[in-house]
């Protein structure tokens, strides 16, 4: 069983139902029936309480769909409307049994809240040519992360504000 809640235009929070025993539990995360994307590739990362990841995309004409899902932790997800220019952004926290769908047109980050390990479903295989992403802390979007001073790549603390940013996406970029 699952329930769809939209959070902010297609990007949509998922709640699966817990089936517990004695033993433990069962939990089905995706059925194509009620989400009938294709995915190519699953990422899995593991990061520390404080970490900061993001905010990435991949850049037209080969944007990338995420479906994100905690295993162990909580993160505070975060989703950015990049379709025509900054549409505004969302924040939901994942905990494990909650996913969240951010389509193509959108760039992804997360903070580590504790200790987690989190899964991604991608609708396309990753890209280095077409890797881009916009700063965490850019002033334009306005992101207000939980925890203060975030652990961040190198990669993350040198990316662009979004007005020199590779965002590029069309209103329609495709949702799967």
């Amino acid at each position: 069983m699952f329930k769809f809640t939209p959070i902010l235009g297609p990007v949509t929070l998922i709640e699966t139902t817990q089936y517990p025993d004695d033993r433990g539990f069962f939990q089905e995360l995706f059925r194509e029936s009620q989400f009938p994307c294709r995915f190519v590739q699953v990422n899995h990362s593991f990061s520390r309480r404080g970490v900061l990841r993001g905010l990435h995309f991949q850049a037209m004409p080969v944007p990338q769909g995420k479906l994100v899902t905690v295993i162990t932790g909580r993160i505070y997800d975060v989703a950015v409307d990049l379709r025509r220019g900054f549409k505004g952004w969302a924040g939901v926290e994942l905990t494990p049994g909650k996913l969240l769908w951010i389509p193509p047109g959108f760039a992804h980050g997360f903070q580590a809240l504790e200790d987690s390990h989190v899964i991604y479903f991608v609708t396309r295989e990753f890209s280095p040519q077409h890797d881009a992403g916009v700063a965490w802390d850019d002033p334009e979007i306005g992101v207000r992360w939980p925890l203060p001073n975030p652990i961040l790549s190198e990669k993350d603390r040198k990316l662009p504000r979004l007005a020199e940013s590779r965002a590029n996406f069309p209103e329609d970029p495709g949702t799967c």
